[in-house]
């Protein structure tokens, strides 16, 4: 079968189209035919061995080469192995890219799909068979059921630490990125008011994803628009961004709010006034991807036909490398789509 192997640590370049061996099921394992798969910070992330350690790494750590990338997967099942229902052929699966968890109420990742494990760049992918969640029923397309893995997990997972609730204020940093925009829609499904910041040039397609109002980050005075806005402060910051807005933003949190924050595209380190948390009992979360429940959630709302992810570009496997440098340029809102 054919597949996009990542040879080496790097730039697009390092991105190849192979035959490799197709994938045999073993003992509690499917084997599912891919219809579509979109990108996310992991890919890039992942590719150029940018998770902040000393040396390049995947996620976790070392990987091996070469790696089949792709976490994101819609597909249907082509075939199962000992253990698993035949009843499971033919039907439409969105496949949870976490495979393990480690023990514990709050499940830690293990091993994601694409960076410790073969992922979805193939024309076949080898999951477990209780990570493919059948979404035969949803009216949502191939294409739209794959921006959902890591983007909407992401934000269920904050969400849900978070426990947002129907009528509460929720700040959405970072909101036409993959996980912002997704956070975005799935607040707005769950009757929250949704405040947004996000560029200007993109904020109609913010709206459009659900939000009530959208800040411009780069027109400054964003602590002054959240005292016009929300005077008693924000119930939830649910944060992708991180770096210097974090303590202007901090002193708009209500007592008692929660900050749950899920990445740190604008930088790691922040300065924060410890005052401004203790002394108001404003919860800090931190929130890695979902758990097993939390994907359960995501899949039954995308059956319900409850989120409409939005595909800002297609690309054959073919133009893989195409598809990198237009996700690097961070020029879309949306996702991006990879499909044979």
């Amino acid at each position: 079968m054919r597949a996009v192997a990542l040879t080496r640590f790097g730039g697009p370049e390092v991105l190849e189209l192979r035959d490799v061996a197709a994938p045999v099921p073993g003992p509690g394992e499917v084997v599912v035919e891919v219809a579509a798969v979109s990108l996310n910070n992991t890919d890039v992330w992942t590719r150029s061995g940018a998770y902040g350690t000393a040396e390049p790494a995947g996620w976790l750590g070392p990987i091996d080469f070469p790696r089949v990338q792709g976490a994101d997967v819609c597909g249907h099942v082509a075939l199962v192995g000992d253990g698993v229902s035949e009843d499971l052929v033919g039907r439409r699966v969105l496949v949870d890219p976490v495979v393990r968890y480690s023990d514990g109420p709050e499940p830690l990742v293990a091993a994601v799909l694409g960076s410790e494990v073969d992922g979805g760049y193939s024309e076949q992918v080898l999951v477990q068979a209780n990570r493919a969640h059948d979404v035969t029923a949803s009216p949502l397309t191939d294409e739209q059921l794959a921006c959902l893995p890591i983007s909407y997990g992401t934000a269920t997972g904050m969400l849900e630490r978070a426990g947002l609730g129907a009528g509460e204020t929720v700040l959405v940093t970072g909101a036409s990125g993959g996980v912002g925009l997704a956070l975005v829609g799935l607040a707005a499904a769950r009757g929250a008011r949704v405040l947004a910041l996000s560029s200007g040039d993109k904020a109609e397609a913010v709206r459009e994803a659900g939000a009530d109002v959208v800040i411009d980050r780069a027109g400054g005075g964003v602590g002054e628009r959240l005292a016009t806005l929300a005077p008693a402060g924000v119930d939830i910051v649910a944060d992708v961004v991180g770096g210097p807005l974090v303590a202007e933003i901090m002193p708009h949190v209500r007592p008692g709010g929660r900050w749950v924050v899920a990445g740190a595209v604008a930088g790691p380190v922040v300065e924060l006034d410890l005052r401004q948390l203790y002394l108001r009992s404003i919860s800090l979360l931190g929130s890695t991807m979902h758990t097993p429940h939390q994907f359960e959630l995501l899949v039954a709302a995308a059956n319900a036909g409850e989120i409409a992810p939005v595909v800002a570009g297609r690309y054959r496997f073919e133009d893989v490398r195409a598809a990198h440098e237009q996700f690097e340029r961070r020029e879309h809102v949306g996702k991006l789509v990879l499909h044979w």
